[in-house]
């Protein structure tokens, strides 16, 4: 190295120190007059660039606001050149040493944060008047602007989580910023404001070095780039991106539009760097430069899917003297939908919420706030999972017809599905929701028995159709319900506490209802854990032992999953499971499609032989190519992000903290339910239902940002079912702000 320098510098050198780099090899070298950059690269086809990097730091190095690299020529008055070295060709270029401490190795301070904010501003106004062919041409993976070549690098992140959040947040710049990109600025950028190629000098930053990124991009990707690096190292990251943003915004003033896509601008850069760090250490492992900022890149990642991007995007505005987005009244959308609904078309919480946008547990409202979801069960996989949302757009631009034709996804999925039943449940009718499979199934049951008689558990409910409500105690028997039918049989809900559960022979209510109604029951039908009850699990053996004695009297075992399926409940994929037995039919819906409309009736060979002697069965949409693609994800996801083994271990662990939290409060009674799916029973004097203190509970926790309902049969248990991405850290915020509110009843 000291000859090379020698040969083709004039250099001697008392000290080389080679530095960490991330696809070239750097040497610090000190002369007795000066320090100097040598840069070596081991990619010759870099010629042109590096010829149009040398222009720009050539024009750059005159401007007097800031420190930047100026090129040293080779003996031959060249600024770089091919040579062999060590029996390889490279190239080999020179640099001036740009003297500062780099903000990597200091504290944040608000000093530091403004001046960086004002010197890239400073270098963006100088580049907006330059012009390079070559540069602008360039597309490189770690410009914003050329993201789609990292979204083939996701692959290579190991966490199936992770990679879905990137996948998230790639598709939402798609959505949100793609569409009005071409009103963007442009100019040739810096692109790598991070900070190890940031210098301070006397609290200020005054130089900027490595230009080996420099792009011609949007110029908010400067900002987004900076405001990543800049504030990755702190807790609030909306704290320090005000401060980048308003001293940026003194020297050049931003444009409303680049405050609008600036919060999806600093997520892709984040994600971008997420993926350029997987395929790194994939390629290298060794090379610690790589991934040196990798824990960092993730940390704030998952903490920025939890900050609004309409809170993001006010609070940008108002630094830039912006007013805040206008808003709608929560009154004026009220009474538009007092206009067009029905007054028994309800609302959820004293205080009801205006919903924009949401992402796996987290729920977004038009104000900016962020509310933790461990209430909705539908989106089971998380709202907006990137994989249920790709797999529909794809199958839409393709075809959606229904089951009369013929085409692949239907088969694929309904093999998926029926693989996960015990073998003798092979047959599926696709419908599109939990209540029309209600339907279907008592229909399917009440045309193979030829009975008409249907028993079903006090406070179940099976949904909205007019069989669905017929069968539904929680509806039928509610004071402006229908009552119950002739037809209906409605036994005890069994009380756990007062049955022996490893041997059930005589069960109070049914064995009676049974022997009255001898061979005239269809069917019995319910919910292994009953959700609008409170819910509330079965006991022990309760269903083998009612299994065995419809069965015994000709009728059949209906199981409904509609909310507790699909692994919900942790120790198994559907509920029944727990309770040992193979029901006659399945029901399912809510999760199924993660919100996409969708249900199905599962059931066996004879049954299903047996109800196509009747009338046709179809569903305009039910089992469509759309729904079978979207819900075929989610079984792809269930198993990839291990969400069944999520449900049992953060269920067991929510549980635990729920129980640890009743023995400080007289308020808290049973802790009922299983795995993502319980209920906290709250009570006055230990044992009374307390109703009233249950709905303040709830609405207190609304107003903590923090999503659960209520139900029972007073109503006075929390319900929460959160989708199956719910984590430790998310049962911790409940049972804070559970605890927050207990303590000053």
């Amino acid at each position: 190295m000291d000859t090379l320098l020698k040969d083709y510098f004039g250099l001697f050198p008392v000290k080389i120190e080679k530095l960490n780099g991330y696809d070239n090899i750097n040497y610090l070298v000190k002369s007795h007059k000066n320090s100097y950059i040598l840069k070596t690269y081991s990619n010759i086809t870099l010629a042109p660039l590096l010829e149009a990097e040398t222009e720009t730091l050539i024009y750059l190095y005159s401007n007097k606001s800031f420190n930047s690299p100026k090129p040293i020529k080779l003996l031959d008055g060249s600024y770089f050149k091919k040579i062999i070295y060590n029996k390889n060709e490279i190239i080999i270029r020179l640099l001036s040493y740009v003297e500062g401490t780099f903000i990597g190795d200091l504290n944040s301070s608000e000093q530091i944060t403004n001046s960086l904010g004002v010197l890239l501003a400073k270098l963006n106004l100088k580049l907006q008047s330059w012009n390079n062919a070559v540069i602008k041409s360039r597309d490189s993976e770690w410009n914003l602007d050329s993201y789609s070549i990292c979204k083939e690098y996701i692959s290579q992140i190991k966490n199936s989580k992770d990679r879905a959040l990137v996948e998230y947040f790639f598709q939402q710049y798609e959505f949100e910023v793609i569409p009005i990109s071409r009103r963007l600025r442009k100019s040739i950028i810096h692109n790598d404001a991070n900070e190890w190629n940031l210098l301070v000098q006397n609290d200020s930053v005054n130089g900027i070095i490595d230009f080996g990124d420099i792009s011609y991009s949007h110029l908010i990707n400067e900002l987004a780039i900076a405001i990543v690096y800049n504030s990755y190292r702190e807790s609030d990251y909306l704290l320090w991106a005000e401060k980048l943003i308003a001293a940026y915004n003194s020297i050049i003033p931003l444009e409303e539009i680049e405050l609008k896509v600036l919060y999806y601008k600093i997520s892709l850069r984040l994600c971008i760097s997420a993926c350029n760090s997987a395929k790194a250490k994939n390629i290298n492992p060794e090379n610690i430069y790589m991934v040196h900022s990798e824990s960092k890149i993730w940390k704030m990642l998952r903490e920025w899917i939890k900050i609004s991007p309409y809170k993001a995007e006010n609070h940008f505005r108002k630094v830039c003297g912006y007013k805040e987005i206008k808003q709608v009244t929560i009154s004026s959308l009220i009474s538009r939908r007092k206009n067009i609904f029905s007054s028994n078309f309800s609302l959820s919480y004293n205080s009801p919420i205006y919903f924009k946008k949401a992402a796996f547990q987290y729920m977004y409202d038009e104000q900016g706030n962020t509310f933790l979801d461990a209430y909705n069960n539908i989106p089971h996989v998380g709202h907006c999972h990137p994989k249920t949302i790709i797999k529909g757009q794809n199958q839409i631009s393709k075809l959606n017809t229904n089951t009369r034709y013929l085409y692949d996804s239907l088969y694929n999925y309904s093999e998926k599905l029926l693989a996960r039943f015990p073998k003798s449940l092979n047959k599926v009718f696709f419908v599109n929701s939990g209540s029309e499979a209600s339907d279907l199934a008592i229909r399917i049951a009440k045309w193979y028995t030829k009975k008409n008689k249907l028993m079903v558990v006090e406070k179940g409910y099976h949904g909205h159709t007019q069989i669905g409500i017929e069968i539904s105690d929680y509806k039928f028997n509610n004071p402006k319900g229908i009552g119950q039918q002739e037809h209906i049989i409605k036994v005890p809900l069994p009380d756990q506490e007062n049955i022996i559960k490893s041997n059930i022979e005589i069960i109070n209510g049914f064995d009676d209802q049974l022997k009255a109604n001898e061979n005239q029951i269809a069917l019995f039908i319910s919910e292994t854990i009953l959700g609008c009850a409170g819910q509330i699990p079965l006991p022990e053996n309760y269903l083998k032992n009612i299994y065995s004695k419809i069965r015994n009297q000709g009728g059949l075992c209906i199981a409904d999953e509609v909310q507790t399926g699909f692994g919900r409940t942790g120790n198994h994929f559907w509920a029944f499971e727990d309770q040992g037995v193979v029901p006659d039919i399945v029901i399912l819906g809510k999760p199924m499609a993660n919100g996409h409309p969708m249900g199905a009736v599962i059931t066996s060979d004879k049954i299903s032989d047996s109800f196509s002697k009747g009338v046709e069965f179809f569903s305009s949409f039910g089992g469509n190519p759309v729904s079978c693609e979207i819900a075929s994800s989610v079984l792809d996801i269930i198993d990839e992000e291990e969400l069944q083994f999520n449900s049992k271990e953060v269920g067991d662990y929510y549980k635990k903290t729920l129980k640890q939290l009743k023995q400080d409060s007289q308020y808290i009674g049973k802790i009922t339910g299983q795995g993502l799916f319980l209920g906290i029973e709250i009570v006055k004097n230990n044992t009374e239902a307390n109703p009233d203190l249950a709905q303040k509970i709830k609405n207190s926790l609304r107003n903590k940002f923090i999503l659960v309902g209520t139900d029972g049969e007073f109503n006075n248990v929390i319900k929460t079912k959160p989708p199956l991405c719910f984590n430790k850290h998310n049962v911790d915020q409940v049972i804070s702000r559970l605890y927050e509110i207990i303590k000053t009843i």
